[in-house]
């Protein structure tokens, strides 16, 4: 196969394993800037230029969009879709879980377990959207934070209320949400390949801070989970319609509810921690499953998603 890596730094350690796997199993991969493409959207014949040149006879595209250039790296991918390119994740799918608003709501509609929220651009009100969110203490995220950016713990009322209004301050969209005390600032993430959770790390924030990012200090381990956990992981992933993805995932006491789904989880920390050659099982899904204008939109019997969403 002839593989396009869309990506913006070659040297992550994502990028170098699935280059290397891809290498592995016999196959040319290209790393390509998405964000030094020019789309050609006038003529009939699409095309994604690159450094001079028309990107073609590609088979299939891993996207790996930086959430902070998710429209225009979607809308390269999407050109490559127009080319009958397969995509790795479709760029409607990766948009969908970008967007922390439109994929919670999508999650609720589909039954996953979420934790209580509430989202808000009137933060006067910050009384009222503590007690939809069952009161203090909360979490308080901007929808356009990542890597644990843009998250605070509001611990106490008079606490959370400051935080509320101090966002208010700069006319952003928050989420307050609830704060499940009982995972003790653990999370679990699953990584998703088609129906199947392939692998599973506990992740847990360095002493004194309630997120468990990695980026942010936290530690992981290898985890066994549990059928319920496997199954909201691959319900999640499939409410977005994305073939690859991590699921963040809180143990509360009424189960499994789901903080996040990424579409470019980052493959170091799983890799480390579990010793599965995740970057190899993206190939091999590639392989099984990239022909010639083959789209997960368009082979899908039955959608879970409409076209809308």
């Amino acid at each position: 196969m002839k593989i396009a890596l869309l990506c913006r730094n070659a040297s992550l350690y994502s990028h170098k394993r699935l280059v290397e796997a891809a290498k592995e199993r016999g196959h040319q991969i290209d790393v390509i800037d998405h964000l030094r493409c020019y789309i050609d959207i006038a003529s009939s014949d699409p095309e994604v230029h690159y450094n001079g040149e028309s990107l073609k006879g590609y088979d299939a595209v891993i996207p790996r969009i930086g959430a902070s250039v998710t429209f225009f790296g979607s809308a390269v991918l999407r050109q490559f879709e127009m080319m009958g390119v397969y995509p790795l994740n479709e760029s409607v799918a990766i948009s969908r879980s970008r967007d922390k608003l439109r994929s919670l709501q999508l999650l609720s509609r589909d039954g996953v377990g979420l934790p209580t929220t509430v989202f808000a651009h009137r933060t006067s009100d910050a009384n009222e959207l503590l007690k939809i969110a069952g009161g203090a203490p909360v979490i308080i995220k901007l929808l356009e934070g990542t890597q644990g950016i843009g998250v605070v713990l509001g611990e106490t009322p008079r606490a959370a209320e400051s935080i509320i209004q101090a966002f208010g301050g700069v006319q952003t969209n928050i989420l307050v949400q609830q704060f499940v005390k009982e995972a003790n600032g653990e999370d679990i993430r699953c990584l998703v390949i088609g129906d199947k959770v392939i692998a599973a790390m506990m992740r847990k924030g360095k002493d004194g801070d309630f997120r468990s990012n990695l980026h942010r200090g936290g530690s992981a381990k290898l985890i066994k989970i549990t059928p319920t956990e496997r199954a909201t992981a691959v319900k999640a992933a499939k409410a977005m319609g994305l073939n690859v993805c991590g699921v963040d995932m809180l143990r509360s006491n009424d189960g499994p509810v789901v903080m996040e789904v990424n579409s470019s989880p980052g493959l170091e920390g799983l890799e480390n921690a579990t010793k599965v050659d995740v970057a190899g099982q993206i190939i091999e899904f590639l392989e099984k499953n990239a022909k010639p204008g083959k789209t997960h939109t368009r082979t899908r019997k039955k959608r879970s998603v409409p076209k809308s969403a």
